[in-house]
């Protein structure tokens, strides 16, 4: 018996990255998944991926909130309740000070606090007492990284929305939790190509010296999502390698 057996979660961004590994992982773990995502072809190749028997894909926007009230009915009628939701979509963006068009400042935003936002209010009619909402930050929400102010100010919203939803929530039994991973090998990096040139600078910011895998941090949400996770609320807990927890122990400050 798995660890979720007889649950039904909801995950945006479930059809790449980290989305699509914690679909899998929970699916191995014996649930039913609704994945969303604006794509209908990488949405189509992931039910696939995950299995059409235990998995269903709906198209959505989590910045429409219509679309995702419509996500969340369908995990309901699917699969008849709803145990679980992943707000992991997400985007990223370069915004430097100086040189950033306000569209796409606030497209990052949008996207990244207004979705989660939106996922969480569109699911909330239909989640049980024991459920858990696990909520996707990033280890970029404190490092004060240049170039990455729109991005780094949505996470920091997600971590500060959390505690609001906590104390809205924890009365009706339901647990919320933030993941905040560290670089990730994921398509949020763009092409292959993209990856591979900033893989030499990233590995040496972790002390752990490697990027992250998107099943580990799947890895992290299967267990706030299980009831292993019975009295963990509020709880932000960093995958990231230690980049976040000892910034001085990675590669480039220690002595060769």
């Amino acid at each position: 018996m798995g660890k979720l057996t007889g649950k039904v979660a909801l995950i945006t961004g479930g059809n790449s990255g980290i989305g699509l590994a914690t679909a899998k992982q929970f699916v191995a773990e014996g649930a039913k998944v609704v994945i969303t995502g604006r794509n209908q072809e990488t949405l189509n190749r992931a039910v696939e991926e995950i299995g059409a028997e235990f998995s269903y894909a709906v198209q959505a926007d989590t910045t429409d909130p219509a679309s995702m009230e419509k996500a969340a009915a369908a995990a309901v009628e699917k699969f008849g309740g709803l145990d679980v939701v992943f707000a992991n979509a997400g985007i990223s963006g370069y915004t430097p000070t100086g040189g950033t068009e306000l569209s796409v400042f606030e497209n990052i935003l949008k996207i990244n606090v207004t979705g989660v936002f939106f996922t969480v209010q569109a699911a909330l009619p239909y989640l049980k007492a024991g459920g858990s909402v696990i909520l996707n930050s990033s280890v970029l929400a404190t490092a004060g990284s240049p170039g990455w102010a729109a991005y780094a100010a949505s996470k920091g919203a997600v971590s500060s929305m959390a505690r609001v939803l906590v104390s809205e929530l924890a009365p009706r039994g339901i647990r919320v939790n933030t993941i905040s991973p560290g670089a990730t090998r994921t398509p949020i990096w763009g092409q292959p190509e993209g990856l591979a040139q900033m893989e030499s600078a990233l590995t040496r910011s972790i002390p752990l010296n490697r990027l992250g895998e998107p099943e580990e941090i799947a890895n992290v949400a299967l267990f706030l999502a299980s009831d292993d996770a019975s009295f963990v609320q509020g709880a932000e807990i960093s995958v990231d390698g230690g980049a976040g927890s000892s910034p001085f122990g990675a590669p480039i400050y220690l002595k060769a």
